[in-house]
């Protein structure tokens, strides 16, 4: 039997719609051969915001990840609001397989969601914003025919992650930061939530499976 894995793709608010400085990033984007995991984060910033003022959030965040970290352009692929709104992060193709800074030694091959807020312990998650998540999750990974409730097996490329460059390890396909680096993020909250997303992924895909496959990074 064959799962179908396609899903429909979110409303995404571009870069020029939240008016990003295309002056301050990195002239040229870098790519993988396709995207088999993702990476969920949350950005450690205020929960009490209008969603009508996230440009402006992520504007400083973009300016404090290009300036601060020199990172050439924002470090996440997309972020969502709180409000279920959905942004392109990082330039190159909301549809490409671009290259991120968001989690170390694991960054090829693999999309960084931002979740706009900070999720630590006893924090609730509000429901648009994990629907949202799980939606684009479920439409990234379709584009490979990426099951979201599966493992992957992924090789880090440098030694700042939790394993030594060149060390091949085991992941769900939607991860948190935390499983592949030193940090607290997505924080507790957030990080609870990830198997119901990962299930609402594989429902927005059409179908759940019955044995998750374990696929080698590209």
């Amino acid at each position: 039997m064959t799962f179908p894995r396609a899903a429909q793709r979110p409303t995404i608010v571009s870069r020029a719609q939240w008016r990003a400085d295309e002056t301050k990033r990195d002239a040229h984007a870098h790519y993988a051969g396709g995207v088999t995991a993702i990476f969920i984060h949350h950005t450690d910033t205020p929960n009490d915001y209008d969603c009508a003022d996230v440009p402006l959030t992520l504007r400083n965040l973009y300016t404090g990840q290009t300036r601060d970290r020199d990172w050439g352009d924002l470090g996440y692929n997309f972020l969502v609001d709180r409000c279920g709104n959905v942004y392109e992060g990082r330039a190159g193709g909301v549809d490409r397989p671009v290259v991120g800074s968001h989690t170390q030694g694991f960054n090829q091959g693999t999309a960084g969601i931002a979740a706009i807020g900070t999720f630590g312990r006893g924090t609730q998650v509000p429901a648009p914003m994990e629907h949202a998540i799980a939606a684009l999750a479920a439409w990234k990974l379709g584009l490979r025919g990426v099951d979201p409730r599966s493992k992957v097996r992924l090789t880090s490329t440098n030694d700042k992650s939790r394993y030594p460059k060149g060390t091949s390890a085991e992941f769900d396909v939607i991860s948190g930061h935390r499983d592949g680096n030193e940090t607290d993020c997505p924080g507790d909250a957030l990080f609870a939530r990830l198997p119901a997303i990962r299930d609402m992924a594989a429902e927005l895909q059409g179908g759940l499976p019955e044995h998750p496959r374990v696929s080698a990074s590209p």
